[in-house]
């Protein structure tokens, strides 16, 4: 595959390229580039985490780049999460690759690597999150609160410092070349792109993705990245996502009850799942009606259901319970899993019995 192909791959799924011309310039020059993502486990994993993300490294992995999935139970117990119960966090971060595993991901050219067995491995790890401490105000690392679900607050732990500049640490010990990370870990890798060549390391290229709109709306008077980071998915509000263990039933009760404005496609989380899930997996779309509403339609890409949708074709009601059920036969092989693996099925309980904390 030539570079142009290989950067129309990821343009098709980016939200944000910094910077294209390096990204080009990588492609020309290195065959296999190393891309990485992060994870902090807690909870049970969404339909973003797993269904989305596989899709994504499916097609990065496709055109030859070498993916590392940071398990980060570190940040984890940094971020309180499970109360810092590292023994807690790392059983879910077992369960999340589990759901991985599940969930049709291509693993061929995808790394695990946990964070804190990584980070005992290399003992210069911490010398560089210390140079890259001398090159960032605070204020500039505590901009950076976002990638941790926090808002800047002077009663924060300091672990607010320290969580960013260790991440941008992970991208220099990896030795990663594109950080493929979702939009609201943006300024994290802003702050690398601005203090590594302070340190003489040549910053990674930042490819941001999408997030996934909560399934309730969610009124925000705020613009740009933050206004789509107050609009995502939450999972502690469970009503706004899908899960990928949830049952037919879930799924079904969480599309009907979703926002959805008829002729409506802008914040629109179901014609997104449509969009982000459905038509990622399935070449056509049969939306159900019944015969006295004119009968099914069949879809053939998500242009064709945009104006279709637009234009009123198409009744709310209609597209949710189609939606409902593609998504329902992606996640059946997930629930498949968790039913009949006896490993998976005992981790799986054992989260669902954790409180989660912050």
């Amino acid at each position: 595959m030539d570079t142009d192909s290989k950067i129309a791959v990821i343009k098709g799924f980016a939200e944000e390229i910094v910077t294209e011309p390096e990204l080009r310039e990588l492609f020309d020059s290195k065959r296999n580039p190393v891309a990485y993502d992060g994870f902090e486990p807690s909870g049970q994993m969404h339909i973003a985490q797993g269904l989305m993300r596989a899709i994504t490294i499916n097609k990065m992995t496709s055109i030859g780049i070498h993916f590392k999935f940071w398990v980060a139970d570190w940040f984890g117990m940094l971020n309180n999460k499970y109360d810092g119960d590292l023994d807690k966090i790392r059983t879910v971060g077992r369960y999340f690759v589990e759901v991985w595993k599940a969930c049709g991901m291509d693993l061929g050219n995808v790394e695990f690597i946990w964070a804190s067995d990584f980070i005992m491995e290399h003992e210069k790890y911490w010398e560089t999150v210390l140079k890259l401490s001398m090159n960032a105000s605070v204020q500039r690392v505590l901009r950076c609160g976002q990638i941790m679900g926090r808002s800047e607050s002077a009663s924060n732990p300091s672990a607010q410092i320290l969580y960013p500049l260790m991440q941008a640490a992970d991208m220099v010990h990896l030795e990663v070349d594109i950080a493929q990370l979702g939009l609201d870990q943006r300024k994290v890798n802003m702050l690398a792109r601005e203090i590594f060549p302070k340190i003489g390391i040549k910053p990674p290229i930042a490819v941001h993705t999408p997030m996934m709109l909560g399934l309730k709306y969610i009124k925000s008077d705020l613009v740009g990245v933050d206004r789509k980071v107050a609009m995502k998915m939450s999972k502690s509000k469970p009503e706004t996502a899908v899960f990928m263990t949830d049952t037919a039933d879930q799924i079904n009760d969480k599309l009907r009850s979703a926002y959805c404005p008829e002729g409506v496609e802008q914040d629109n989380p179901v014609m997104e799942y449509a969009r982000m899930i459905v038509f990622e997996k399935f070449d056509r779309m049969l939306i159900e009606r019944p015969a006295k509403f004119g009968g099914d339609i069949e879809v053939g890409s998500y242009g064709e259901l945009r104006a279709l949708y637009t234009s009123k074709k198409i009744h709310p009601a209609d597209l949710k319970n189609s939606v409902a059920g593609y998504v329902n036969r992606l996640i059946a092989p997930v629930r498949e899993h968790f039913e009949k693996n006896a490993h998976a099925r005992e981790l799986y309980e054992t989260v669902k019995g954790y409180r989660i904390t912050r």
